[in-house]
């Protein structure tokens, strides 16, 4: 059993191993869509390749869509290489800009952590960290 596609409220991620099956399943979707009146947005439909040197660009309806080497699905940050690393980075940006701040207004006026204020940073901290 393959995993074919992805499906998230008005979002339709295709999976496929190769570039005949997904050009066959791009050109699926955009006739089965045009059926009940609905079209394939070339502005926001993307490519994402992963372990490939094909060129070929798929072509739903005659017009190319891009290649992007990164692509934000559902929150998570996916790359071509299939990593999780550009995601865990992205993350762990997020934390530090609250965490930073927090830690300059702290400073800004002086205070003094307690040790419990000092046990929930820590705690932040490692969880944005792992």
């Amino acid at each position: 059993m393959q995993l074919d596609d992805v499906n998230s409220a008005d979002d339709l991620a295709v999976l496929s191993h190769n570039q005949k099956q997904m050009q066959e399943k791009t050109t699926s979707v955009a006739a089965d869509s045009a059926i009940v009146g609905l079209n394939i947005h070339k502005g926001s439909s993307k490519i994402l390749r992963y372990n490939t040197t094909r060129p070929n660009r798929l072509t739903p309806d005659g017009e190319a869509l891009d290649d992007v080497k990164t692509f934000t699905y559902l929150v998570s940050v996916i790359d071509e290489h299939g990593g999780s690393d550009t995601d865990v980075n992205a993350r762990v940006g997020k934390a530090r800009a609250p965490y930073l701040q927090l830690i300059t207004s702290a400073n800004q006026h002086n205070c003094q952590p307690t040790p419990k204020s000092e046990v929930s940073i820590r705690m932040s901290k490692q969880f944005y960290c792992m």
